[in-house]
């Protein structure tokens, strides 16, 4: 006995010592992170020079983060930069008189359409102070072009195989029913709304004609919104840019010199040149740049002394149930709100949403609170890349509405997705199986047999008790009748362009548009600005990874699908490229 309560010990002070060693190690690597990325102090910026802002370093995010610990190790080097702080700090630039000029390339840009129109209108804005734009660039795409076509200037490389891909927008979805049948899977699909289009992947081998119709709009309407300003600032028209795309006329860098896309054709020798004449000193070597995240740093900083507050609350992510830090989780974000709504200080909140909706029981949670809160203080929703379905359902009520013009917002619909497994369990994995029922039901959502007409009509009858509640909530939040909500519902995804004309957005604008309205409505002259929820340390990502890797999100998904979920979400995104 006294050898085995040895052998224990040993045990139990080895796992703690080893526990202990783990923790030292992450700890080290996030405080070198940490002290990396500025957050050991402020970088040392030169008194006056050129604003570099070169999207392969810097990420523009919805919200200020640290770098990821575990992203970094891995080689990935770009420092997340909030929205917000990214166009204060083009807007400080431009009065600032120790910047000359802002370089801009746009080569790695990961970022979205809506915050590329962000950063865009933010350097149009910059340019208006008199001070110029000069873009460079070695691997342009569409995305990538939209914001650099703002420039003065738009130099490319001439070095052989720089990557120029120039072919327009694509929506691309798959369907899976085929698959899902040789496996014997058969996915039960209970929805309102003929455009949502969510569960279609499982149920059907092509899209329905309403989700073609409304993929197809989505496209054409974001390109309008990217094609006009991209037309305008080169002094073409869209019909030529249509064209010249269609007929695959820009492929090479002589093409977009050609087609007045670009202004010329520069070696890094020849750019370095250029960038010294521009800086007005002789030699390049002379020429002295300024990171922009180490600017954005050291200028955009918050007012303590000012007590009244603007909050802005992130809902960045799925919305889910729970706590999860990672995502819009219903009791996480249910107790953030209500902590703002105890702080007398703030005196008006900005709901930035950035989401594609998901659990309708989180939704509730949050509206709930968020409606408390506007009962006490303006609340302002600004919408990022998307704010669908759910997303909608939370911020619906809110005062005013911003989007921008490339949002994919509204998804006023509902679905319930239940998966049955009988014929593979029986033809495939030959397993047998048997249940043991209190009631005749009591197995209808088990994974062994399809529902039945009464099981059925019993799930359709809550997807509708939903979607009727849905109706109401955008009925009474935008003042609309009933009637109408359903016309432009039926899980109908809008762009924000779209969305103004029928009532389900108030304003096409910006974060930074959204901040300074609710300033306004408050009555408010200066305030210093409080952002939830506080961004994960460097430790808490590291420990975030640990647990996304012992179980990675994509099992995660698949586990899902075998529990019957009811959901209001938007089905997909479109990325520019």
């Amino acid at each position: 006995m006294k050898q085995f309560l040895k052998m224990l010990l040993a045990v139990i002070c080895g796992i703690l010592i080893v526990n202990l060693l783990i923790f030292v190690i992450f700890a080290g690597i996030a405080g070198a992170a940490a002290s990396g990325l500025g957050g050991g102090g402020s970088a040392v910026l030169p008194r006056e020079g050129v604003l570099t802002i070169d999207l392969s370093e810097v990420a523009i995010t919805e919200q200020e983060s640290p770098s990821d610990p575990i992203a970094m190790i891995q080689g990935q080097t770009q420092t997340p930069l909030g929205i917000y702080k990214a166009v204060k700090a083009i807007e400080s630039a431009a009065s600032d008189p120790g910047v000359k000029f802002i370089f801009l390339k746009p080569d790695g840009n990961t970022s979205g359409i809506s915050a590329l129109t962000e950063l865009r209108q933010a350097l149009e804005e910059f340019r208006r102070s008199g001070k110029a734009v000069i873009t460079y660039s070695e691997n342009l795409n569409l995305g990538g072009y939209y914001l650099a076509s703002v420039s003065d200037k738009v130099f490319i490389s001439s070095y052989q195989g720089a990557n120029y891909n120039f072919t327009g927008l694509c929506a691309q979805s798959f369907y899976l029913k085929d698959l899902l049948d040789k496996f014997g899977i058969n996915m039960q699909l209970i929805r309102h709304g003929k455009y949502k289009s969510a569960g279609e992947m499982y149920v059907r081998n092509s899209p329905s004609e309403e989700n073609k119709e409304q993929y197809q709009r989505l496209v054409d309407s974001m390109w309008e919104s990217v094609s006009g300003p991209i037309a305008e600032s080169r002094g073409i028209t869209v019909e030529e840019l249509d064209r010249e795309i269609d007929n695959l006329e820009l492929c090479l860098p002589e093409d977009f010199v050609e087609k007045g896309l670009a202004d010329a054709i520069l070696s890094r020798e020849e750019l370095k040149e250029k960038l010294a004449t521009y800086a007005v000193v002789e030699n390049f070597k002379d020429v002295k740049f300024i990171p922009f995240a180490d600017y954005a740093q050291a200028k955009v900083l918050t007012n303590y002394k000012v007590r009244d507050k603007i909050a802005v609350i992130y809902a960045d992510g799925e919305i889910v149930d729970g706590s999860d830090p990672s995502n819009v989780a219903g009791d996480r974000f249910a107790s953030l709100i209500d902590k703002v709504r105890s702080d007398s200080n703030v005196k008006a909140v900005v709901l930035r949403v950035n989401s594609p909706g998901g659990s309708v029981f989180a939704s509730e949670k949050i509206k709930h609170e968020l409606d408390l809160l506007s009962a006490q203080v303006p609340v302002i929703a600004s919408y990022g890349e998307m704010a669908a379905s759910g997303g909608y359902w939370i911020s619906n009520n809110c005062s005013k509405i911003f989007s921008n013009a490339t949002t994919l917002t509204g998804s006023i619909g509902v679905f319930g997705l239940i998966p049955e497994a009988s014929k593979t369990l029986k033809n495939v994995a030959k397993v047998g199986t048997f249940e043991a029922k209190s009631h005749k039901h009591a197995d209808m959502t088990r994974l062994t047999r399809p529902l039945d007409v009464a099981e059925y009509k019993y799930m359709e009858h809550s997807i509708e008790s939903i979607y009727d509640k849905f109706t109401t909530l955008v009925s009474e939040g935008r003042g609309i009748e009933k009637a109408k909500v359903d016309e432009i519902g039926q899980g109908r995804v809008w762009t924000g362009a779209d969305a103004i004309k029928i009532g389900l957005v108030d304003e096409i604008g910006t974060l930074n548009d959204a901040i300074e309205y609710a300033a306004s409505a408050a009555g408010l002259e200066s305030w210093q600005l409080s952002e939830y929820p506080k961004p994960l340390t460097s430790l808490e990502l590291i420990m975030e990874n640990i647990g996304q890797n012992s179980e990675h999100k994509y099992v995660k998904a698949l586990g899902k699908l075998t529990e019957p979920q009811v959901i209001a979400r938007m089905p997909y995104q479109i990325t520019i490229l």
